[in-house]
């Protein structure tokens, strides 16, 4: 299969749009209608809930597909409604490839040996079943990694990355406030740990380079910090960089293209609630058209970044 960040920088092009759609759903995001009607629907309460996700999931890929490159989905979202939501995820994620997006796997997993391979085979692999077979079981083109366990935490996503062409995204520079607690300590050498985690990002990621010249192996680097983006930009010249904390988290578009290169490629944005939610702020939309002020608000998002892009290139 094609190098993952060839796939994703050609999206990229196509669309003119460096985004990408979080679908980090909770029942209180589903419009009223919606969550009424499958409670009239199915009996079990659990069925009920992740199918009102599933189809709001799929009524938000239907606006988007043809202007967003790729979703996000976090995992945890449809973990607490157990296995049903489980289910909804699996499908979210088939739906949004029969549309033609990529789809990221927000799930931060962080393991070693035998356990990690058993992560990367679930999420971004193939896994053996009992008659012989490989099957993918979530079928996700990325996933987001937490290094704090090293190379053993990491290899075995780089081998379905070299074997399967999936892609990876490493917190490097996270958006959150506490982010400094422990990435903005000082080593010996002078790098903070943020800094020595995106040179090994680096590192690991010059065997999966594609003709994008951008790596397979990316990285995660918030929205909320456009200083320290500009600086790992630097150190990390051919890694994509997933920003999140745009929108909601507040971060802005000046701020997001801190992580672009000086291409104006190599970043992808990522908006959750400001796209899924978009329509709680629309007075002029019954809530029935939460679709369409996703689609509004995601056509808004391309032209506020391909702006700020523009102006850093000087255009």
């Amino acid at each position: 299969m094609k190098n993952f960040a060839d796939r994703l920088a050609a999206k990229i092009k196509e669309m003119n749009n460096p985004t990408v759609l979080g679908l980090d759903p909770k029942l209180d995001y589903v419009p009223v209608s919606m969550r009424e009607e499958w409670v009239k629907k199915e009996p079990n309460v659990q069925t009920a809930s992740a199918m009102a996700i599933l189809q709001f999931n799929k009524a938000l890929i239907d606006a988007s597909c043809d202007i967003i490159p790729a979703v996000k989905t976090q995992f945890a979202y449809y973990e607490m409604y157990g296995v049903e939501g489980m289910k909804a995820l699996k499908r979210t994620i088939d739906y949004a490839h029969s549309k033609g997006m990529l789809v990221i796997a927000d799930a931060k997993r962080n393991d070693i040996g035998a356990t990690a391979q058993a992560y990367a085979a679930g999420i971004i692999g193939e896994t053996t079943l009992i008659d012989g077979s490989d099957e993918a079981m979530t079928g996700a083109d990325a996933i987001t990694l937490n290094a704090y366990l090293g190379i053993d935490g990491i290899e075995p996503f780089l081998k379905v990355a070299r074997e399967a062409g999936k892609g990876m995204f490493i917190l490097v520079r996270t958006s959150n406030p506490s982010a400094g607690d422990f990435q903005d300590l000082k080593l010996e050498d002078g790098r903070t740990v943020y800094e020595a985690v995106a040179d090994k990002v680096t590192e690991w990621g010059l065997p999966l380079i594609g003709e994008s010249g951008l790596s397979s192996v990316g990285a995660v680097v918030g929205a909320t910090w456009p200083e320290q983006a500009k600086t790992l930009r630097e150190r990390m010249p051919r890694s994509f960089i997933l920003v999140p904390g745009y929108g909601a988290q507040g971060g802005d578009a000046d701020s997001a293209v801190c992580a672009f290169t000086d291409r104006g490629d190599g970043a992808l944005v990522n908006a959750s609630r400001s796209l899924m939610c978009a329509y709680k702020k629309r007075n002029d939309l019954e809530e029935e058209d939460f679709a369409a002020a996703t689609r509004d608000e995601a056509i808004r998002m391309r032209e506020d970044l391909n702006a700020a892009i523009e102006k850093k290139l000087n255009i």
